[in-house]
């Protein structure tokens, strides 16, 4: 199964939903880019160097994590091995999407894989929870997600252009970098809907500071692994895990009839 024409792709309602909610967090992308652009330069890539790796590459965490190797001349090998580390978290983002795109022909899934992003994942995996079965796609899908990598692809690359061009200009002790954070966190708050997947965020913070330490960034593999593996205990099925989603269970009823029997004193 091929994907639709360009053209079909371009008038589907779905496309023009899936632009319009990654664009509201497009700014902070787009600061995120602008400081990576003036990093790369700043950090000793010509422009030409720089402009040819922000459109090969396009990943920021994995452009800001080379970029002080590259400088520093290390081996080749660590710096393709740091980017690597720093991008495995696109494994696990792939095989929650493998459900969704596998009825692709191997190019059109690559090409897909190159355009993704971590907000992309975020905001396709809160529009689409439940995952297809056979014959049974929503109508949208794959336009909703080529609205979202499209308006992601814009905001990074245009700014991470401006910012080689202007690298000389744009101070980086701006902080820009940080509303790029201040985006995703927002996102991921929206995503906690009840206390599973609060307790999976919890678990993931707490793993990502305790390995920070790790080389490569790989704490944040580390944070990811973990809360996989906290949702696959509580989604499983086995003893362990009906034991803990029956505490939350209980935990959350104990809070919402307190909150009822203070509502009621109140009035």
């Amino acid at each position: 199964m091929s994907m639709p024409s360009l053209r079909s792709v371009l008038r589907h309602p779905a496309y023009r939903t899936g632009l319009g909610e990654m664009a509201g967090v497009s700014l902070g992308i787009a600061a995120w880019g602008l400081v990576t652009g003036v990093a790369m330069v700043k950090g000793g890539l010509s422009v030409p160097l720089a402009l040819l790796m922000t459109f090969t590459v396009f990943a920021g965490s994995a452009q800001l994590a080379t970029i002080p190797l590259i400088a520093l001349s290390a081996p080749v090998w660590v710096i393709w091995a740091t980017a690597f580390c720093v991008n495995l978290r696109f494994v696990i983002f792939s095989a929650q999407w493998r459900p969704y795109f596998m009825r692709f022909p191997l190019k059109q899934r690559l090409m897909l894989g190159y355009f993704s992003g971590d907000l992309n994942y975020v905001l396709f995996m809160r529009r689409y929870a439940v995952p297809p079965t056979d014959g049974d796609v929503p109508e949208g899908q794959i336009e909703y997600f080529w609205g979202s990598v499209s308006a992601n692809y814009l905001a990074w690359q245009i700014p991470s252009v401006i910012g080689i061009l202007l690298a000389d200009v744009v101070p980086t002790h701006w902080g820009l970098g940080f509303a790029g954070t201040l985006a995703l966190l927002g996102l991921t708050y929206s995503l906690v809907s009840d206390r599973a997947t609060l307790l999976a965020a919890v678990v993931a913070g707490a793993a990502a500071v305790a390995a920070f330490a790790l080389p490569f960034k790989l704490y944040i593999v580390v944070a990811i692994a973990a809360a996989v593996c906290i949702g696959l205990m509580i989604d499983g099925g086995d003893d362990a895990g009906r034991r803990l989603r029956a505490w939350l269970d209980r935990t959350g009823a104990r809070r919402l009839d307190a909150h009822a029997r203070d509502k009621e004193c109140v009035a």
